[in-house]
């Protein structure tokens, strides 16, 4: 079973001529690390929302097709069971916070399902130490760093346990060395947590190499999807459609069309390396007497 399925999917929000998305088919598997890309106002934020059920629930439109989570229709699931199953984390962290300190924040979702305090205690560490933030528990949410305040809106949903876990662009407003710590969370994630990563991301260099799969949307469909090694042949027609490739993966794309290269590229830099190591033979020994 899929941790999500998609079928024929469509959705006109009210008042608009045309669909957000159209004609949307993808499966994801669970436990993958997927990442959704494309230009701005192409239909990612609406694709993700329509997997964590805000649309159709909180939103007027018009819909078409179907969106399975775990096998369930989300248009047939509870706010509270969607909630249990689809986690989601905004770009804006501050539109999710609720209370007056980190530790409120981690503990109040936790609160609300019943768990046992030996339990929050367990998920409350385990999320602190995951996402670095132990030292900010009797910090106001507010008043921290924008860094700090998106590993905080993180671990407070994954101390949920989620099933699936939804990012929506959350490296967005953050400084590079901010982007740094949260790709370095999303990297430890998906090493240590029992869950489906589904992430909308502009920054392809630093996701790709995590990711499993790619899906690029573009004017409202998925223009393509498959895993990095794939999704990246074809620099130029990514570049066409909104992405711009790592650095060295289109280097090799520009040796390959020259007919100097015919491997296969990836957006792994250290595999690239490797490839233009094997390219280019043995460094050759510097000349002059000893």
């Amino acid at each position: 079973m899929n941790a999500v399925t998609i079928r024929g999917l469509g959705w006109k929000y009210s008042g608009r001529d045309s669909f957000a998305i159209e004609g949307v088919d993808l499966d994801i598997a669970q436990n993958a690390f997927v990442s959704v890309v494309g230009p701005n106002e192409h239909g990612k934020t609406t694709l993700v929302s329509c997997i964590k059920g805000i649309i159709p629930h909180s939103f007027h439109g018009v819909w078409r097709g179907t969106v399975e989570v775990l096998g369930q229709d989300v248009r047939e699931l509870s706010a509270q069971r969607l909630a249990e199953l689809v986690g989601f984390v905004f770009a804006d962290p501050e539109a999710q916070f609720t209370s007056m300190t980190v530790e409120e924040e981690l503990a109040f979702g936790l609160e609300n399902i019943g768990l046992s305090l030996a339990e929050i205690d367990r998920r409350l560490a385990w999320v602190s130490e995951l996402t670095g933030i132990g030292g900010l528990w009797d910090k106001s949410p507010y008043e921290i760093s924008g860094g700090q305040k998106q590993r905080v809106a993180i671990a407070s949903v994954l101390a949920m346990k989620p099933r699936i876990l939804i990012l929506d662009e959350p490296t967005s407003m953050l400084d590079p060395l901010g982007k740094d710590a949260i790709f370095s969370i999303l990297a430890d994630v998906k090493r240590e947590a029992d869950v489906t990563v589904v992430v909308v991301e502009h920054n392809v260099e630093q996701v790709a190499p995590l990711s499993d799969l790619m899906v690029l949307i573009h004017g409202g469909r998925v223009a393509r999807a498959g895993p990095p090694e794939e999704f990246f042949q074809d620099c130029d027609w990514l570049v066409q459609h909104g992405i711009q490739p790592p650095q060295a993966t289109t280097f090799l794309d520009r040796l390959r069309r020259e007919g100097l290269f015919t491997g296969r590229l990836s957006p792994r830099f250290e595999e690239d390396v490797a490839a233009l190591r094997q390219l280019l033979g043995p460094p050759q020994g510097r000349g002059g007497a000893a």
